[in-house]
């Protein structure tokens, strides 16, 4: 995809259960504590509130994990859900903790990993 920027939209092989995702996306299960089963009643809402928002972005945001949302979309999306941002995007902790590198003994240095550049000439003599 050069030259095409993703703003929104479920990350490329997402899912609630990847590992290292540290915020999991939680649209639909709010949606359906307000009775909303289906993406075309959540996007008539949003128009309804103000938010025109694409068919596709909707499917996005509605099957997957967005990268990025818009915090003004966000806003209108909780106030049609009448919940709170944490509602939507719930911390992991757990998973955070895990993509942390574990850390040396102290008395041990870290291992040193040389860094391989160009070749360069000898400067002369």
């Amino acid at each position: 995809m050069r030259g095409r920027r993703r703003t929104s939209g479920p990350r490329r092989g997402s899912g609630s259960g990847k590992k290292g995702e540290a915020v999991r996306w939680n649209l639909r299960m709010k949606a359906a504590e307000r009775g909303i089963w289906k993406s075309t009643a959540m996007r008539r809402l949003l128009a309804e509130a103000g938010l025109e928002i694409s068919a596709g972005k909707m499917s996005a945001l509605w099957i997957g994990d967005p990268v990025t949302i818009r915090l003004d979309d966000l806003d209108v999306i909780c106030a049609v859900l009448d919940c709170a941002p944490s509602d939507l995007l719930i911390r992991e902790p757990d998973k955070v903790a895990a993509r942390r590198p574990a850390k040396a003994e102290a008395g041990s240095p870290a291992p040193v990993t040389p860094v391989l550049g160009r070749h360069r000439s000898v400067p002369p003599a």
